[in-house]
């Protein structure tokens, strides 16, 4: 856990620090924009200074700055152990990390940080000693996907997993947590492995949550039923998504933690229209081992 905490304290110190704006006109303290005065509006929001420089009258608009709840899951159960010999950290590893900085860059910004089912949400600076005291703690046994909660319509959730589950779960937790208007990000944490099935000859796969084995006798020839069968899982995902207006995105542990670290910071509290982007599925399939 130490050296986990310093990880996710050094992703999080690659990230621009400050106040995290909507980056549109509302409450706060920060300037965003000055615009044409609109007859009707009351004379007192006329910036007179901005306006004696030409013809026009001006009002001076401020940034969004209004904190809300930003609940972050972290998959942490046995099959996120999972770590082949092409990268160095497990999924599982990957995954805390980024949590961690997360939850620190958000805090650090003005937002409050919960853990579903195991911390509320906090706006304390030490978020990340806190949330790593609750992990350690937890007694609870370790389930792939969030329990039911009920998110606030202006709170957003942020999921991390690597989604292997039944598809028919997947779909009845995103859509729950949806159900009261809360956005969402969906982030598929995978090793390469999964992605290219690079098995060749006899292999024996374990089943790492329920201890079911299979064995192969040529790995090779299952590569392309594989894959297809995993792009079809993620084509579903990404229907649900697309159809409640949450994110999904897929992230190999073997790119750059802050890679997805300032993908996400982009789109937390950006509306779709803000983010100007779409996250694009992974050129390869990928996989259960």
């Amino acid at each position: 856990m130490p050296r986990l905490i310093l990880e996710a304290r050094r992703v999080a110190a690659t990230v621009i620090h400050g106040l995290h704006g909507r980056r549109r006109a509302g409450p706060g303290e920060n300037f965003w924009q000055y615009r044409r005065f609109v007859s009707g509006e009351p004379a007192a929001r006329v910036d007179w200074r901005r306006s004696a420089r030409d013809d026009h009258l001006y009002v001076r608009e401020l940034e969004w700055e209004a904190a809300h709840t930003v609940w972050i899951w972290p998959d942490r159960s046995p099959s996120m152990n999972f770590a082949s010999p092409l990268v160095r950290d497990t999924k599982l590893y990957r995954t805390l990390v980024i949590a961690l900085a997360l939850s620190e860059v958000l805090v650090e910004a003005g937002e409050r940080v919960g853990i579903p089912g195991l911390m509320r949400p906090t706006g304390s600076r030490n978020v990340i000693d806190r949330i790593a005291q609750a992990i350690v703690h937890d007694p609870a046994e370790r389930a792939s996907l969030p329990p039911s909660f009920a998110a606030s319509s202006l709170s957003e959730v942020v999921l991390l997993s690597d989604l292997w589950s039944e598809i028919g779960e997947v779909r009845r937790t995103i859509t729950q947590l949806s159900g009261s208007g809360a956005r969402g990000h969906v982030v598929q944490i995978v090793d390469p492995a999964e992605e290219t099935f690079p098995y060749w000859g006899r292999v024996e796969f374990v089943e790492p949550e329920g201890g079911g084995r299979i064995t192969a006798g040529r790995a090779e020839m299952w590569r392309t039923d594989y894959t297809a069968r995993v792009q079809r899982h993620r084509t579903e995902i990404r229907s649900e998504t697309d159809r409640l207006g949450w994110s999904f995105t897929i992230h190999r542990t073997d790119r750059p933690a802050s890679e997805l670290l300032l993908a996400l910071q982009a789109r937390i509290g950006a509306s779709e229209n803000d983010i100007g982007i779409r996250p694009q599925i992974a050129s390869q399939p990928a996989v259960t081992a």
